[in-house]
């Protein structure tokens, strides 16, 4: 996953094509680490992202709608205070570094010309966005503070002068813009260089932009195999590295881009803004816009990558019941293991009482015939001497009466500790399938009024009615609609409410999975579209991963909420079964709604 200098090149140029000159009419803020500015073009509106992640930092155009916080942070506030309104006046990568610099100007509240600039640094963790006065090249701020208690290196904090990260370790030669490098320059790195050194490795020392993707190409371009020595390699071998920077350079001069995705086994695997011929045996897509092909890589990626970020809280909390759960389990089949022994204490009291005759007090064990077993076996009973043997039968009689009445007790336990698995182990996967933060503020609040969170006191004038997550929607290949719960609130919404009473419901049987609802609207069910829906519920369950899935499938008027059940927790009858093997490709070829 590349983003190097050869992508943010080709961003780039697609952004000043259609960003330059363009008005900043909003800005906003989605997470502590990402902006989106949206512009208006010439002749369209578009909004730009900007993500400083430290998982997935990237800069494009974008057509996804992110929802914002209800109050906006700090450095958003202070954006749209200094940038709305600004025109923006060029989009610069200085020295082919992953740096992305966004000249914009404006007005200030006496109404003079101000000039600002936006600098992007895409460098993994170290991703930064950094406002600043272009005149003066002083930080007004950073959407993440960089203190000298982080890095002695660099600080990024308001009022500091702006300096570009190092590139380079103490005492090593700058690197070199491989847009602008000569043959003589390259040799010069490449004698400076004492130790061996692979060629690959040797391009991303020597050169600002460069990624393990692109080294390996320029190698290629040049015929030069990845494990040569560079401070061996001939005269000629030198030359024929550099014809390879040459050509790798000259497609990106020339802005002869050709943004793809490549794909192994049907899954994304990489993407680059140029052919590669290191990939020319796999599958690739090609797309119009590189701004387009990172969104399609990334977002899905990074989306999962956030959302479990929000709810590692809940499944901290959620993982710790189920913990408890499991151990509850354990120690309550080993109690009820014992309490069924509770029958040969009353055989021992029976045949006590049947041999009273024979029996001393002073016997610590007694050895009788069991006269009740086919084989009339020989049966040890062990006595205690300060009872009469009368007393001791009665003894043995309370520990009979006592596990029976164990038995029933610990089998209501086993019963509650299994709905509360159940309903545990539904909660999980559900947090698996979120895919929007209101999803996971529902499981949030259902746990809360579950007694498994403490409620959010809500501040007094503040109470906002929020609108509920809607389940996904698909559409089979014969037209039919089919619908599936993401959550329990989307599970109980589609099977209570939203279902009529002949369409068809399915559900993983006895496996925490989606609610899954085919409108037929009481017309015949066809083959294609119910083997459709069985894959959707098999494939949104905990048994995602396994293969013949048993999912139950039945009228929604055989399905019923019993009272007092926990959310999401159904049960129903008149069932058939279908077994399914979860395939991600079949969905994919389906017709998704949202």
């Amino acid at each position: 996953m590349p983003f190097d200098g050869s992508v943010i090149n080709s961003i780039i140029f697609e952004l000043n094509q259609k960003l330059q000159n363009g008005r900043i009419d909003k800005i906003h803020q989605p997470e502590k680490d990402e902006l989106i500015i949206a512009v208006r073009g010439f002749k369209e509106n578009y909004k730009l992202l900007i993500s400083a992640s430290s998982t997935y930092p990237r800069l494009h155009l974008t057509n996804e709608s992110k929802s914002n916080p209800q109050s906006p942070p700090t450095f958003c506030m202070l954006l749209r205070k200094h940038l709305t309104g600004g025109r923006i006046v060029s989009i610069h990568q200085p020295e082919f570094e992953r740096i992305i610099e966004i000249t914009i100007e404006s007005q200030d509240e006496m109404g003079y010309s101000t000039t600002k600039m936006l600098t992007v640094e895409i460098m993994g963790r170290h991703s930064n966005i950094i406002f600043l006065d272009k005149e003066s090249g002083k930080i007004i701020d950073s959407i993440k503070r960089i203190s000298f208690d982080v890095s002695s290196v660099r600080e990024v904090l308001p009022g500091r002068q702006y300096v570009y990260p190092p590139s380079t370790g103490e005492g090593a030669l700058p690197k070199l813009n491989p847009l602008t490098a000569s043959f003589e320059s390259l040799i010069k790195s490449i004698e400076y260089e004492t130790d061996s050194l692979k060629a690959d490795k040797f391009l991303m020392k020597a050169f600002n932009g460069i990624s393990p993707v692109a080294a390996k190409e320029i190698c290629t371009y040049g015929n030069i195999e990845l494990d040569s020595d560079i401070t061996r390699i001939s005269d000629s071998l030198r030359l024929s590295l550099y014809k390879g920077i040459e050509l790798f350079v000259s497609k990106l001069k020339q802005n002869k881009y050709a943004p793809n995705i490549i794909l192994e086994q049907g899954k994304p695997k990489d993407f680059y803004c140029i052919e590669l011929s290191m990939y020319e045996h796999l599958q690739k897509e090609y797309l119009d816009s590189i701004s387009e092909t990172v969104e399609r890589f990334y977002f899905v990626k990074d989306n999962k990558d956030r959302i479990k970020q929000k709810y590692g809280d809940i499944q901290k909390i959620i993982s710790n019941r189920l913990d408890r759960c499991y151990k509850k389990l354990a120690i309550l089949n080993d109690e009820l293991e014992k309490a069924h022994d509770a029958e040969k204490y009353k055989l021992y009291g029976d045949l006590i009482m049947s041999n009273l005759y024979q029996i001393t007090k002073d016997q610590s064990k007694i050895k009788l015939l069991n006269y009740f077993s086919e084989d009339q076996s020989v049966i040890e009973i062990n006595m205690d001497t300060q009872l009469t043997p009368v007393a001791n039968a009665q003894r043995y009689f309370k520990k009979y009466n006592k596990s029976k009445s164990a038995i029933t007790s610990i089998q209501h336990q086993l019963d509650e500790n299994k709905q509360e698995l159940e309903y545990l182990e539904t909660q999980a996967d559900n947090l698996e399938k979120c895919t929007e933060e209101l999803e996971i503020n529902e499981i949030r609040q259902e746990l809360a009024e579950q007694g498994y969170t403490k409620k959010k006191k809500l501040v007094k004038g503040k109470a906002k009615s929020v609108a509920a997550s809607k389940p996904m929607q698909f559409v089979s290949s014969t037209g039919i609609e089919i619908y599936v719960g993401k959550n329990n609130v989307q599970n109980d919404y589609l099977t209570i409410k939203f279902a009529g009473p002949k369409d068809i419901w399915l559900h993983t049987k006895e496996i925490p999975g989606s609610h899954v609802i085919i409108r037929t609207g009481g017309e015949q069910l066809d083959d294609a579209t119910l083997v459709e829906a069985a894959n959707l519920a098999a494939f949104y369950s905990k048994a995602k991963n396994s293969t013949k899935v048993p999912v139950d499938y039945t009228a929604r008027k055989n399905v019923r909420k019993p009272n007092g059940a926990k959310p999401g927790m159904v049960i129903y009858d008149t069932n058939r079964t279908i077994y399914i093997d979860p395939n991600e490709e079949d969905i994919n070829k389906l017709t998704k709604i949202n």
